[in-house]
């Protein structure tokens, strides 16, 4: 057993060793053998250990207090920039790639941002997906939009694509504006045309002061439920999801502004009321329609509408998407033209140069041939007639 302790280092003997070792490595041990530092046995103060140093160690622990001293300087600015940090660049901001005109280099869209008037029927994500389908040859794969419209709503849409998808919460962020309708008197589970009309309640009583009033109630800063029908997450699953299986879950309520909201109806059909509402993001028009409704002792549910706005763009401004289609398309032929024409010539040029290559080669083997044959024909004659010449010294 002695021995597989000595063996393993665990043996009495062997910790002495190690503290021997470590005692005789320790800096203040090895200034104590030099004579530098008194025993603390021999020393009856109890003087810091500065005061028993030599000057050139005093000064060496003064330094390192010094340089202690700047580090915690340094530390305390806050504005310092840290050794080796290197800042992130800045963004580039997007181009705007506007319509009315052919789109004059394809390269904006690796960072760009097309405004589009979304046709009904159109999903946002159709609209994204049948741009990112078409500049798919310039390389760019990031295609996104700054603001869903359903697919019973049209108008404006920001589609933001290449490194231009770095702003899109940019552009989601600022205020909107949207015309449309509003039916009276029907309600619906969606809060709009998608689903069928369930309940139905007496509309006709509704006087224009009336509805004024009540959509004056709606201007300004207002607390707000989102409708069982949209593409909030609860749990992982989208509302709408969870309404369609027939769960009825209501959200709290959401802090959003309505900075103006215009309402008239029309003397040929006074059930259907036209608004323009300018508002904050995540403002639920349909719940604005259903909430207006109900403020005047009735129901109501959206029935058309458009985006007119999105901060300091308008609809008016945008793509539409069948011209977006065939500028798109048309530039992109014309790109495919030019490529291939450009293969088409360098594949000539190669093989010019690879013709002219040759000729030389068959040229520079020729001239040698010739060069070969002359030399061989020198030296046939230089032969006879030094064979001549031994000839006649033979005979003579």
């Amino acid at each position: 057993m002695p021995l597989l302790s000595l063996l393993a280092g665990r043996h009495p003997a062997c910790a002495h060793a190690r503290n021997a070792r470590y005692t005789a490595r320790s800096p203040f041990n090895r200034l104590y053998r030099c004579g530098v530092v008194a025993s603390v046995a021999e020393s009856s103060s109890a003087a810091p250990v500065s005061e028993s140093l030599s000057p050139d160690v005093v000064a060496t622990e003064e330094q390192r207090a010094d340089r202690t001293a700047d580090a915690s300087s340094s530390a305390a600015a806050p504005d310092a920039p840290r050794p080796g940090f290197h800042p992130k660049a800045p963004r580039v901001p997007p181009v705007l790639i506007k319509p009315g005109g052919p789109i004059c280099d394809m390269e904006l869209l690796k960072n760009g941002v097309i405004l589009v008037d979304k046709p009904l029927g159109w999903t946002s994500f159709d609209v994204c997906g049948k741009i990112r389908n078409m500049i798919r040859f310039l390389e760019v794969k990031k295609v996104g939009h700054a603001g869903t419209l359903d697919p019973n709503a049209s108008g404006l849409l920001i589609v933001c694509t290449g490194k231009g998808t770095k702003f899109c919460d940019d552009f989601q962020a600022q205020d909107k504006e949207y015309s449309g309708t509003l039916r009276l008197g029907e309600f619906t589970p969606s809060y709009d045309a998608e689903s069928e009309v369930t309940e139905r309640s007496a509309w006709e009583h509704i006087t224009d002061e009336e509805l004024q009033a009540a959509a004056a109630k709606y201007v300004g800063n207002i607390m707000q439920v989102p409708p069982m029908f949209s593409a909030i997450k609860v749990g992982g699953m989208k509302m709408y999801q969870l309404a369609r299986e027939g769960q009825a879950l209501e959200l709290p309520p959401r802090p959003v502004t309505i900075s103006s909201l215009r309402v008239w109806r029309d003397d040929a059909n006074r059930q259907d009321v036209h608004f323009y509402v300018h508002c904050s993001k995540g403002t639920y028009i349909r719940s604005l329609a259903h909430d207006l409704g109900r403020a005047l002792g009735s129901h109501a549910h959206l029935v058309a509408l458009r985006r007119e706005a999105s901060g300091d763009y308008r609809v008016s401004d945008a793509w539409q998407m069948s011209d977006l289609v065939a500028e798109i398309n048309g530039r992109r032929e014309a790109h495919r033209a030019a490529v291939e024409a450009a293969a088409a010539a360098a594949a000539e040029a190669a093989a010019k140069a690879a013709a002219e290559t040759a000729a030389e080669t068959v040229t520079e083997a020729v001239a040698e041939a010739e060069a070969e044959a002359e030399a061989g024909t020198s030296a046939g004659v230089e032969g006879a007639v030094e064979g001549r010449k031994e000839v006649a010294a033979q005979e003579a």
